[in-house]
């Protein structure tokens, strides 16, 4: 699904911020990326979602190497992953229920479909009872779990998170990694930045661990290989 070649990232001439990095995700895991901050976590991330290009190496993602993707397939690539942030990203003029319906709205998803997606998904995260309210009226917890649902609205075949829960207390971090961790289990492939031990050491997930932008430790979860190629994510 996800597999990074001898990859090295640097920006405006710097050291690199990844370096010779080799790593492959198979479709359905759930793994964690761990690292001190500003390690090369979060450029990994944007790599697997076209935000950034590597100087050397390849990005190969459902068998097609997208940093030879043209231009007009990248927002076909991004309209099949669901990405959450650390800082919500939630648009404060709009409602829990609007905020998830724009997700789809922006792809052009027609009227019908939003209207049955929409209250599933957010029945998914326990915020049915919160459709209405704004951003200012929730929780830190609740935001969090607005952004994931817009993430996932889609049924996106990738989810990249973050450092999702770098802004909430242990108990709440804990409710959204499980909450991860189902969708995960609806068939989502999902990887996930953090720097939160206690979440990674209760898990038991795979760990990939970069430092100084170098894969130093990759401990396996005991996944099985499941062929890549068939993805769907591209145009024949």
């Amino acid at each position: 699904m996800i597999q990074t070649i001898a990859v090295t990232v640097s920006y405006d001439g710097g050291p690199p911020v990844l370096r010779e990095v080799t790593v492959r995700i198979e479709k359905g895991e759930f793994v964690f990326l761990v690292g001190p901050t500003g390690m090369g976590k979060s450029t990994f991330l944007k790599l697997i979602y076209r935000e950034t290009t590597p100087q050397k190496g390849k990005v190969i993602v459902a068998g097609r190497d997208i940093t030879r993707l043209e231009a007009r397939y990248v927002p076909e690539l991004r309209r099949q992953m669901g990405v959450v942030f650390q800082d919500f990203q939630l648009l404060p003029r709009k409602t829990v229920w609007e905020n998830v319906a724009f997700a789809l709205q922006a792809i052009g998803t027609e009227r019908k479909r939003i209207f049955r997606e929409v209250p599933q998904v957010l029945e998914m995260v326990n915020l049915t009872h919160k459709s209405n309210a704004y951003p200012a009226k929730l929780s830190g917890g609740e935001q969090q779990r607005v952004s994931i649902a817009r993430a996932v609205v889609n049924n996106p075949a990738i989810v990249l998170a973050d450092e999702p829960t770098g802004n909430l207390d242990p108990e709440t971090s804990w409710d959204i990694v499980q909450l991860l961790a189902k969708i995960n289990l609806r068939g989502s492939t999902v990887v996930v930045a953090t720097h939160d031990k206690y979440i990674v050491d209760g898990m038991k997930k795979r760990v990939i661990a970069i430092e100084n932008g170098q894969v130093v430790r990759d401990e396996s979860g005991g996944y099985h290989h499941v062929d890549t190629e068939e993805s769907g994510i591209f145009p024949p």
